[in-house]
């Protein structure tokens, strides 16, 4: 099978994409700006015996993600799986801050781009009646997220419920399309936009004490992937060390 991973260079993506490779599958993985760290996943991937290759494209403008789209078409590929995993605050701003600009890139990159991406590859997914779609969403979805994540949360909370009526649409035709949503995990995310204050008030709110690791996530939406959830359908699955209970 062939996996693309958006915003695969590193944390959950690049697991996500070594973690697929692993298991066989091809790997398209996909960065913006960090073209080393991408390039040593695909190292990785090919010093496990597996193989895959690097699209680069900005995902927080339309230009970029219709460039995505064609990068994909030209490998020649269909892909079976997708994990709509790219996403970012950009920058933490207070609402009154926002600009109309700021606003429609954090909503293009965290969930326009999801939209396109799956519409552009649901229909050789329907025709072989086959493939997966997991959306990475977040625990802000739920709960808003912190001071200046607004626009995060609310895209993140539009994937959520996007997930679910893709899922009553195109189950019967063979594709499963579920998500995750991490808690706080000890990525680059929160190296950059969090204060170790801040991390210091999650681990002290998680039952088990300590942020997540981008592994763990990879592992859920493996999961969601496989045979295992062959009846799991339209569900936005919670990984947070009990941070959100529901």
């Amino acid at each position: 099978m062939t996996a693309l991973v958006t915003g695969a260079s590193n944390g959950i993506g690049a697991e996500t994409a070594f973690a697929f490779a692993s298991n066989g599958a091809y790997a398209l993985i996909h960065y913006h700006t960090d073209e080393a760290s991408a390039t040593k996943v695909l190292e990785r991937i090919r010093a496990g015996g597996s193989d895959g290759e690097l699209l680069q494209s900005d995902l927080s403008c339309s230009q970029g993600l219709h460039h995505l789209i064609d990068e994909v078409s030209q490998t020649g590929r269909g892909v079976d799986i997708l994990i709509n995993n790219a996403g970012s605050l950009i920058k933490r701003t207070r609402f009154l801050d926002f600009t109309e600009e700021l606003w429609d890139n954090v909503l293009m990159l965290n969930l326009n781009s999801a939209f396109l991406i799956t519409k552009a590859l649901l229909p050789g997914m329907v025709e072989r009646k086959f493939g997966f779609v997991v959306n990475v969403s977040s625990v802000a979805a739920r709960n808003g997220g912190g001071l200046g994540a607004i626009a995060y949360s609310t895209a993140k909370g539009g994937l959520s419920v996007m997930t679910k009526g893709l899922a009553k649409e195109f189950g019967p035709q063979g594709i499963r399309i579920n998500a995750v949503s991490p808690g706080t995990v000890d990525t680059n995310y929160h190296r950059k936009f969090s204060t170790e204050h801040m991390l210091a008030g999650v681990r002290a709110a998680t039952p088990i004490g300590r942020l997540g690791t981008p592994e763990e996530i990879a592992n859920v939406i493996m999961f969601l992937c496989s045979d295992g959830a062959r009846f799991i359908h339209g569900q936005v699955i919670e990984v947070n060390g009990g941070f959100l209970m529901v």
